[in-house]
This record gives C-alpha cells, sequence and structure tokens, in this order.
C-alpha cells in the first residue's frame, strides 16, 4: 500500500509481501525498480530534483530506515515496518538459488566484489551467477556496460554504488538493461564480503543500526547524521504542527455548523 511522508511515496510492504513482488517481477519479466528510503535520501531528495525523480518512479519504495517507521507511525501509519535493504538482497539471493533466477552484481571493488561472489554461492550451491562488474566506471563506459548487463540474460541486478549515483544509473539507462527486477544495494557487497560488520541483532531489532554504523565510521557518518537528522526532525514537526492546526479547524467548523 503506498502512503506519502513528507511529498514523498513509500510503499507499506513487509519483507515477504516485497519478496513476493520482486519475484513475480522476475518470472513475469515485467519491469520493477526498487529504490530503499531513509531518512538522509528523503531529505537530500528535497534539494535534489534528480534523487526525488528517481524515488517517485520507481515501481517499489522501500523503508529501510528505523527513522521512516517511526515517522510514519507518529502520523498514524502502524503498519510501517524497516525491511532493511541487506536483509531483502540475502532474501532475493534464496530466492534467485530456489527458483533458478540468475542475478547480475554491479558495483564495489574488483576484490569486494569477487569476495561477494564467492561467498554468496558458499552459502547457496545452487545459484548461478548472470554476470559482474565492478563499480568504478564513468559515463563513458555505460552503453558497453549496459550492453553486457542486458546480453547476460539476467533476472536482476543489484547495484551496489552510493546515493544519489545508483539511483540516477537505474534510472537513466533502466529501458536498456533489460533487467526484470533493478535494486539499489548500497554497501550490501562489503557486509556479505565481510569487509563491514552490521550491528549485532538486538541493535537492528531497536532500530540502533545506525549508531552502530557511527560508531564504527564516525568521521565520515557524523556529519552526515547530523544535518540529515535535525532537518528531519524540523520538518516533521511541521507536518505534525499543521496536521494539528487543521484537525482543529475541522472540529471548529463542525461545532459552528452543529
Amino acid at each position: 500500500m503506498r502512503k506519502s511522508l513528507l511529498g514523498l511515496p513509500v510503499d507499506l510492504l513487509t519483507f515477504d509481501s516485497t519478496l513476493a513482488l520482486a519475484g513475480d517481477a522476475m518470472r513475469t519479466g515485467t519491469p520493477c525498480q526498487h529504490v530503499a528510503l531513509n531518512v538522509a535520501k528523503l531529505v537530500n531528495a528535497r534539494r535534489d530534483s534528480e534523487l526525488d525523480r528517481d524515488i517517485r518512479n520507481s515501481e517499489i519504495v522501500g523503508i529501510d530506515g528505523m527513522g521512516i517507521v517511526w515517522a510514519l507511525q507518529l502520523l498514524g501509519e502502524r503498519r510501517a515496518v524497516r525491511v532493511a535493504g541487506i536483509d531483502l538482497f540475502e532474501g532475493l539471493i534464496g530466492l534467485c538459488a530456489a527458483e533458478g533466477f540468475r542475478p547480475f552484481l554491479l558495483g564495489a571493488t574488483p576484490e569486494v566484489l569477487s569476495a561477494t561472489e564467492a561467498e554468496l554461492k558458499r552459502r547457496h550451491p545452487d545459484l548461478v551467477v548472470a554476470g559482474r562488474h565492478h563499480g568504478y566506471f564513468g559515463p563513458a563506459d555505460e552503453t558497453t556496460l549496459c550492453a553486457q548487463i542486458a546480453a547476460s540474460g539476467a533476472h536482476c541486478l543489484f547495484v551496489a554504488m552510493p546515493t544519489p549515483r545508483k539511483e540516477r544509473f537505474m534510472l537513466r539507462n533502466r529501458e536498456r538493461l533489460a533487467v526484470p527486477f533493478v535494486m539499489g544495494v548500497g554497501g550490501s557487497f562489503d557486509v556479505v564480503a565481510g569487509k563491514v560488520q552490521r550491528a549485532p541483532r538486538l541493535l537492528q531489532r531497536s532500530g540502533l543500526e545506525w549508531f552502530y554504523r557511527l560508531a564504527q565510521e564516525p568521521r565520515r557518518l557524523a556529519a552526515r547524521y547530523t544535518r540529515t537528522n535535525l532537518v528531519f526532525a524540523r520538518l516533521m514537526a511541521r507536518e505534525i504542527g499543521a496536521r494539528l492546526v487543521a484537525r482543529f479547524v475541522t472540529a471548529r467548523s463542525t461545532e459552528q455548523a452543529g
């Protein structure tokens, strides 16, 4: 079910329902692009019209941050749950192995990419990878790269590049990629390859995985988290205030009409 949060679309999907939609796209060949929404991406999209467009043009806008979950629940959407990108990626790889779908892996360094493929095949011996390519390429390489991906016969494409580069790549090349299901997975390859550790399960369940990441990379993430979280808090305060005012005006109008 699609809802709106601060002007951007977001889909209230569970892990299982997202997996089902992706599976249907791969079985039928129906184009389906998944984008994961978190606080940083939502805030950045407000000043980046291309990122805003990339999000709106995706068939699935999944919830990949507890800040988004808490905001939706605060606004009355109790069904909102987080479907972490890394969990969905690993679930989709399992689906590929079980049903014979072939993924294409795009992004990260050649070393991380090789380690990711090896680990995925270790976990899923029946998995057949359609192809792979590192993330260090420029605009001049895209035509050849897209032709390689299209010729691979991949059922799904996982793009492990940072925002907004991965969103731009997916939208810009969507038609010539000729892959049914396309998903940006950020740093998931680093996690699978063992280069980056995920937070313990307890922190994941409590919504504090972001804090664990901050502790691992304070210099890179501290400024970003501070800026985007403060902006998001201000936007939410304004949204809640506007709703309260609207509710008050409606109540007064009802009283006066009565």
